[in-house]
């Protein structure tokens, strides 16, 4: 059964619940507490001016750095573009940098190896090339439906990601259509 609320008592309570609010309110002001909590986060530390990585919409970012390590990720109020808000991506560059698990060296299994084994980036880079001079060697020559070769290869493939700008784009492209790549395609139109 359903208790029946009189219309003279819900609008004494309406106006009982608002006057405590105020009164709750009056005198507390949770600026200067704010403000100290990021003083705290932050003390002694070199703002440095930035944008997130993550993506190619490039919002603006403050990272407070002490003593070389970075400290703490904000979003900067003074960005045009995205005026000091961040995504959840961008939000979480503190976390991303400082993960113990996150690969900061080349790690490389040879085939039907149980184990990986650290290489430099110049031996990385190096075999990288190798393997697409090879791969690409060997499949340039390719005959269309109609049975003429066309110079071509069908087995390499490029995929862009959101963290490349439009000039990043354009060199990829560009090397891909010089490499006779034809299956090329990005994140963001998947």
């Amino acid at each position: 059964m359903r208790a029946r609320v009189s219309r003279r008592r819900f609008l004494g309570l309406a106006g009982a619940g608002t006057a405590l609010a105020w009164l709750v309110r009056l005198g507390y002001d949770v600026g200067p507490a704010r403000a100290q909590v990021r003083d705290l986060k932050t003390a002694a530390t070199t703002p440095v001016h930035s944008i997130c990585y993550f993506c190619a919409v490039g919002c603006g970012v403050t990272v407070s750095v002490r003593d070389g390590e970075l400290v703490c990720a904000e979003g900067d109020p003074d960005h045009p573009i995205s005026r000091g808000r961040l995504c959840a991506k961008g939000m979480a560059l503190h976390e991303m940098q400082r993960n113990p698990d996150r690969l900061t060296r080349v790690l490389y299994r040879a085939p039907g190896a149980a184990g990986w084994e650290e290489r430099s980036w110049d031996w990385a880079l190096d075999r990288i090339v190798e393997r697409v001079k090879q791969t690409r060697d060997a499949t340039l020559e390719y005959k269309n439906a109609a049975g003429t070769t066309v110079s071509r290869t069908e087995a390499i493939a490029s995929l862009g990601g959101a963290i490349l700008n439009n000039e990043e784009c354009y060199a990829i492209v560009k090397l891909m259509r010089a490499l006779g790549v034809l299956y090329i395609e990005h994140q963001a139109r998947i």
